[in-house]
């Protein structure tokens, strides 16, 4: 078969499914998507065979190359399914735009598309936490259960809606480690006056139970480690942290990463570009989309069992955090998101939507997920 027939024959597939079929979206996410994507009268949507160029630009630097991949997959997968007429260009963060300025590139249209985790963004809407991950949150089969099953991707899009941009799953790092210290912490009080480079709400959690919060970029990182300008701090989980090489400075590794029991990425699109690519090319997209997105979480997973190998051999220490701190830093948790909730009718409805559901899926989670995981998992000596 020739290729431009396989291409051809594959993008009818694609259609006689669904976008929905294909990645498993529940039919309101569906319509959600269909009403987002809604042609303005002043747009004029490109033909089905006609070149398409858009630009991607991502927060994160082509150094870490896992999670830089899912754009990369995303640009090629749309260019097979295409027979290379939609094009998308990859641009890793300070190319065209710093890596936590991509939402408004987007917004402004000055690029299509971006790759990026939703959680940079919570000074312009605090529920969009909700889109990546928050403390005590849903791990990441159940994060990507809660947008494509629950109707979580509705809400989210709702909030972006602001922003003229329509969200699309886009990978996920699963469950994180819980940083890099030089001294041990075994009770709340140990954390009072800590210097700890940790963002987000995790950041604002640690402020709670007195730790001096520091948010620094991924390359300043390690200097201020090495120097002792900080005592303590937090990435992602063993491949990445290896390649940062935390190890050198700092040899105990705590674990779990309770404020990111796993990191949703996202592909930020822009309503105007998506109205006019044709619904061919939408499907392709979202289809590629949910691929790369698989492509990311398999990578992670066959990646940091290896590093985390080779950094216990260079003399790292694996530390379980105390229930101690694990129970003050859950009571804290829920304390932020009660006070947000009471503060902003959409962070309250979005938070409810996603509370309910993670109840539900904790009490199916804790029975036969948790007793399998209890007795076969075992971590390194």
């Amino acid at each position: 078969m020739r290729r431009r027939e396989f291409v051809h024959d594959a993008m009818t597939a694609i259609g006689a499914l669904g976008a929905t079929a294909a990645l498993g979206c529940s039919k309101k996410t569906e319509a959600s998507t269909t009403t987002a994507a809604a042609t303005p009268a002043s747009a004029a949507p490109a033909a089905i065979g006609q070149n398409v160029s858009w630009r991607l630009v991502s927060s994160f630097p082509r150094s870490l190359d896992t999670i830089f991949s899912a754009a990369e997959v995303l640009s090629e997968r749309v260019a097979a399914l295409t027979d290379n007429k939609f094009k998308i260009t990859v641009h890793a963060a300070g190319e065209i735009v710093p890596g936590l300025e991509v939402l408004d590139a987007v917004q402004a249209g000055s690029v299509e598309l971006a790759h990026t985790a939703s959680y940079y963004f919570t000074g312009k809407n605090p529920a969009l936490a909700f889109d990546a991950t928050v403390p005590f949150g849903l791990n990441a089969r159940q994060h990507l259960a809660w947008l494509n099953e629950a109707g979580g991707l509705d809400l989210i899009r709702g909030l972006y809606s602001d922003f003229k941009i329509i969200s699309f799953p886009g990978g996920n790092t699963g469950a994180q480690m819980g940083g890099w210290f030089r001294k041990e912490v075994n009770t709340v009080a140990d954390l009072k006056g800590l210097r700890m480079r940790i963002p987000g709400l995790g950041g604002q959690v640690m402020s709670r139970l007195g730790t001096t919060v520091q948010v620094l970029a991924g390359g300043d990182i390690y200097p201020a480690l090495e120097r002792g300008a900080i005592d303590a701090t937090e990435w992602v989980g063993p491949y990445d942290d290896e390649k940062l090489g935390f190890y050198k400075v700092a040899k105990l590794y705590y674990y779990p990463g309770w404020w990111e029991p796993c990191a949703g990425l996202s592909f930020l699109v822009n309503t105007s570009a998506w109205a006019k690519l044709p619904k061919e090319y939408q499907q392709v997209f979202e289809t590629a989309a949910s691929q790369a997105g698989v492509v990311v979480q398999n990578r992670y997973d066959a990646r940091n069992g290896p590093a985390l190998t080779r950094l216990l051999q260079q003399g790292v220490k694996l530390m379980r955090y105390s229930d101690d701190i694990l129970k003050a830093a859950r009571t804290a948790s829920e304390e932020l998101f009660a006070e947000q909730a009471a503060k902003e009718a959409a962070y309250k409805k979005v938070f409810e939507h996603w509370d309910k559901t993670r109840k539900e899926m904790f009490s199916w989670f804790g029975t036969t997920e948790r007793a399998y995981a209890d007795f076969a998992f075992q971590p390194p000596a």
